[in-house]
């Protein structure tokens, strides 16, 4: 049997991905190199990740002749390679919580969000309530959520299809409580949560 070869192993998006984690800013014409495709297949690929949020763009202007673009990885494209985060999370919240009671720790996690909320208030606190669910959505992405709201016959439900504190949850259940305090606060109006993927469920939906 033929052994594969290393591009039929991985595909033509992460050596795309994988050559940015190497050469953060590199150009059109170097990851045609590194995936053996044509510029034009890369552009294809490239307007894919740009959708996904997994890529930014930034316009080169030089002195003489035209501007070109580099690419490089977002925040969000960073977070598909292992990292230690988790491992370090669980150490330091194992350390905060040898030496803070229960009730301290969770002082410290409503810092937390009130931190994040104040960062945003201004920019949510006149709107409408659909709009501030909408509001809710942008913010919980920008925190690393996957999540939609939706109207039903019993009023409003969330669903969180995606957590990033997942892992560091099942260690630390406290951090879970982060998410549904940004619903409370934003909102303005209690919630209530219905299932949990630490519990082993598909998603986690609140009402």
């Amino acid at each position: 049997m033929k052994s594969a070869t290393s591009k039929e192993k991985i595909s033509t998006r992460d050596v795309i991905l994988e050559t940015l984690k190497a050469s953060p800013s590199a150009k059109i014409e170097d990851l045609a190199v590194a995936a053996d495709i044509s510029p034009i297949s890369v552009r294809h690929h490239i307007k894919h990740l740009e959708a996904d949020g997994l890529i930014v763009v930034q316009k080169v202007r030089r002195k003489v002749g035209r501007p070109y673009y580099t690419y490089s990885l977002s925040d969000a494209g960073q977070e598909l390679f292992p990292q230690k985060y988790y491992s370090l999370t669980n150490r330091l919240i194992n350390s905060i919580k040898d030496q803070l009671s229960p009730e301290m720790v969770h002082v410290l996690f409503a810092g937390l969000v009130d931190q994040t909320i104040e960062e945003h208030r201004e920019k949510f606190e006149g709107l409408p309530f659909e709009e501030r669910l909408d509001y809710l959505m942008m913010l919980l992405k920008k925190e690393g959520f996957l999540a939609k709201w939706e109207k039903t016959e019993d009023g409003y439900q969330i669903t969180e299809y995606s957590c990033p504190y997942i892992s560091v949850g099942q260690k630390h259940a406290e951090i879970c409580a982060i998410d549904k305090e940004l619903m409370i606060s934003v909102l303005n109006t209690p919630v209530k949560q219905l299932t949990c993927m630490l519990n082993g469920e598909g998603c986690c939906k609140f009402s």
